[in-house]
C-alpha cells in the first residue's frame, strides 16, 4: 500500500480504526526529504496490517496546530483514534517499528 496524503477532511476516519503513523512534513523541510524513503519503505512493510500517512503542514495548518506539532519531521502514532505516541525529528526504522508495534 502506497502512503496515504491526508487532509483535514479525510483526517479523522483515516485514524478512527486500526493503527496508523502519521508523518507531519513539508515540502520545504530538508530532514522531512531526508526521512521520506523511509517512511515508503515502511508502508510496504506493514501493508495489511497499519496504515501510513503524511500530512503536509503547509496544506493543512489546522491539523498541524490540533495535533500540537511545532517541529517537523513530527511522528504521530494513533490506534482507533487515540494517539498512542509521538516523536520530533527523523527516526530510525528501528523505532518507527517500536512505535508501531507498541
Amino acid at each position: 500500500m502506497a502512503v496515504l496524503h491526508l487532509t483535514n477532511e479525510d483526517f479523522d476516519e483515516t485514524i478512527a480504526e486500526g493503527t496508523v503513523l502519521v508523518d507531519f512534513w513539508a515540502s520545504w523541510c530538508g530532514p522531512c526529504r531526508m526521512f521520506s524513503p523511509t517512511i515508503e519503505s515502511l508502508a510496504e512493510k506493514y501493508e495489511g496490517k497499519a496504515k501510513i500517512c503524511k500530512v503536509d503542514v503547509d496544506a493543512e495548518p489546522e491539523l498541524a496546530r490540533r495535533f500540537g506539532v511545532m517541529s517537523i519531521p513530527t511522528i504521530i502514532v494513533f490506534r482507533d483514534g487515540t494517539e498512542t505516541s509521538k516523536r520530533v525529528g527523523v527516526q530510525p526504522m528501528a523505532e518507527l517499528e517500536k512505535m508501531l508495534e507498541g
